[in-house]
């Protein structure tokens, strides 16, 4: 779901709140899901620096020949396991997205809410994002499974 300058999502998935938060902030974990399962984050271009004024960074390649994305930001908020706030962008300059997750236990393992904010991107925009966060909790699912 998507308003004009945001894009938010609401998705369950069957794992406790610490295997969602850790799989934000694992390495390994986090290269296996970021961008979905088309993209491939090598391990040497991720920092994840998870701790309020730390810095994040991660690349994704497509290998079709499009250019890479190096995506950056920092840590805002950390409180595990239910919340992980943190900035995001891949342009220069000083826009940045914000971007909120909380994670609430529930009967069949955790709700996460996510919202990006910003106002940096166009409706159109954010409804893209809106679709390709949906492809990165897909491949997030597939990772806490595995």
């Amino acid at each position: 779901m998507t308003d004009s300058l945001a894009s938010t999502i609401t998705r369950t998935f069957a794992a406790t709140p610490e295997q969602v938060f850790d799989a934000w902030v694992s390495p390994q974990t986090f290269a296996a899901w970021w961008g979905g399962i088309d993209v491939e984050v090598p391990l040497e271009s991720l920092t994840l620096d998870a701790r309020p004024g730390g810095l994040w960074e991660a690349t994704m390649m497509l290998g079709d020949g499009t250019p890479d994305y190096r995506f950056y930001g920092e840590y805002v908020e950390i409180n595990r396991p239910n919340t992980l706030v943190f900035t995001m962008t891949d342009e220069p300059g000083e826009a940045r997205e914000l971007i909120s997750v909380t994670l609430t236990a529930v009967d069949d393992g955790t709700q996460l809410h996510f919202s990006q904010t910003g106002g940096n991107l166009t409706p159109e925009q954010y409804e893209g994002v809106t679709l390709a966060w949906q492809l990165n909790f897909d491949a997030l699912e597939t990772a806490l499974t595995s």
